[in-house]
């Protein structure tokens, strides 16, 4: 509109002007002309060789060949390999507590003494009782051989003799008696220090003192752990499961294992696989027998495991950015003169922020790492310059 209002007025002016300055006339009426004339349409911008869609800026790295190790990424649960309940063996009352909740024990320690009072006085009666059986004996002895001499001398009668005999055979019998009476006491004496059976580490302690405790309780006194050394409980997949049955053999200490918790990490290798697989899930349990000294491994705790195979040696390895899953599986967006190219992929494992290949790549081809949200397959694709955000359009080259 703004065009047709000057176009009119220079006519106008063209019109006045022509009467007295012809050649001002036929200037401003080439120029009204020239406005007139329609602009032939500007090229769009941003477009790309022979009027394509403008490439888009990606980022790129090279699948590479390479040796990697053979590692299962787990979770373990950390178990002690012994959990003891401490428990009386008679029926008596806790005297003392001679260990403090939580404390580390060694195998022998005493944890408890009971009240052992009346144990001692039927002890002592016992041995009174072994003490006079003993006398009787050696009467019973000198009895049978006086018996003997009469009868060998046709003083005495066969059946004197043949009583004292027996009689000795008799009080043996009741000496015998009463040295298991006393073996007996002495047995449930001893129950009264209750001693650690492992080396580990204390729980909380029920019993305090004078609390009265009876062999027949449910409830434990306390609990030891044994944690150094530890089992690490984890699953690993079936198909995993028959490689580390083909590299164990008979040495299981061939598969190490690493656990890595707090900073810290600890070795072990595996001591147990279980004798099936887990119907439900599909994996078979196993346990690792790991050095814990420092006690970093804490038991019912979950800790990440490592568990290493061996190396394979010209493995192809993508970074995990790269991977994108489709509808036929995972694939990655290589780059072929210049454009996108979708490439089917099968990931044998993933370690960190790489993923190792088993099938669709060779190794040196350039993958996409970002950007492919816009991407399809034969896109136009450049590399983004280094410190350009992801999404910033790709810089055009200046026009002359």
């Amino acid at each position: 509109m703004l065009r047709v209002i000057i176009v009119f007025g220079l006519l106008a002016v063209v019109g006045g002007v022509a009467t007295w300055r012809p050649d001002l006339a036929e200037k401003a009426y080439h120029q009204a002309q020239a406005l007139m004339a329609p602009k032939p349409a500007a090229a769009p911008q941003g477009r790309g060789p022979g009027g394509g869609p403008p490439p888009v800026a990606v980022t790129m790295a090279r699948a590479e060949k390479r040796a990697m190790p053979i590692i299962v990424e787990a979770v373990g649960t950390v178990q002690p390999i012994a959990a003891l309940q401490i428990k009386a063996r008679i029926d008596s009352q806790v005297a003392t507590v001679h260990v403090a909740e939580g404390a580390a024990v060694k195998e022998g320690d005493l944890l408890f003494t009971l009240d052992d009072r009346s144990l001692k006085a039927q002890l002592a009666q016992v041995e009174a009782q072994i003490l006079r059986t003993r006398a009787q004996l050696e009467q019973a002895v000198r009895d049978r051989e006086r018996a003997i001499d009469l009868n060998r001398r046709s003083v005495g009668t066969e059946v004197a003799r043949d009583n004292a005999i027996t009689n000795v055979k008799s009080v043996e019998a009741q000496l015998a008696s009463d040295e298991a009476s006393r073996n007996n006491l002495q047995t449930q004496l001893s129950y009264t220090q209750i001693r650690a059976p492992i080396s580990g580490r204390i729980g909380s302690i029920a019993a305090k003192v004078g609390t009265a405790v009876r062999n027949a309780d449910t409830t434990a006194m306390t609990t030891i752990n044994q944690i150094n050394p530890i089992h690490i409980a984890f699953a690993v997949p079936q198909s995993t499961f028959y490689e580390m049955r083909a590299l164990l053999g008979d040495d299981p200490t061939r598969i190490k294992v690493e656990a890595s918790i707090g900073g810290r990490t600890s070795t072990g290798a595996i001591a147990f696989i279980e004798n099936q697989v887990d119907l439900t899930t599909g994996t078979v349990t196993a346990k690792a027998r790991m050095e814990n000294g420092s006690e970093q491994l804490w038991p019912g705790s979950f800790v990440p495991v490592k568990v290493m195979l061996g190396v394979q040696d010209d493995a192809v390895v993508v970074p995990s950015v790269a991977l994108q899953v489709g509808q036929n599986g995972p694939y990655v967006f290589v780059v072929r003169d210049g454009r996108a190219a979708v490439a089917a992929v099968r990931v044998a494992r993933t370690m960190g922020d790489l993923a190792i290949l088993a099938e669709g790549l060779t190794g040196g081809e350039q993958v996409i790492t970002s950007g492919q949200l816009r991407l399809a397959n034969g896109t136009p694709v450049a590399a983004r310059p280094a410190g350009t955000a992801e999404g910033a359009p790709t810089p055009r080259a200046p026009q002359s």
